[in-house]
């Protein structure tokens, strides 16, 4: 039986999940990953994407602290969360025993 803290730990792991789920969030993830600080005028280029869509995948992204934001002037620049590869690393993480069990 799963105790509440189980629970709770998987709820967090699996709201992690959701936000990488989409694909115009998993882009934007790679892309920070990939090319470090990026300013919204670049993210919008690579893939596409409309201002105010990619404000909310990127309000999405920052609620659940994959992704952190700084004003500089009139830009805001986005940057990976220094955890944010480690927790989706663990989020998803398997003990091998429970792999091999089934």
């Amino acid at each position: 039986m799963l105790d509440s803290t189980a629970i709770e730990s998987a709820r967090r792991d699996a709201a992690l999940l959701a936000a990488v789920s989409d694909p115009i969030r998993l882009a934007v993830l790679r892309r920070l990953a990939n090319h470090g600080t990026r300013c919204v005028c670049d993210l919008q280029t690579e893939p596409p994407i409309a201002a105010n869509r990619l404000s909310y995948h990127l309000k999405v992204l920052r609620e659940c602290g994959l992704v952190t934001a700084e004003r500089r002037g009139r830009w805001v620049d986005y940057t990976l969360a220094p955890d944010a590869l480690q927790r989706l690393s663990e989020a998803v993480a398997l003990p091998a025993a429970q792999v091999m069990a089934s």
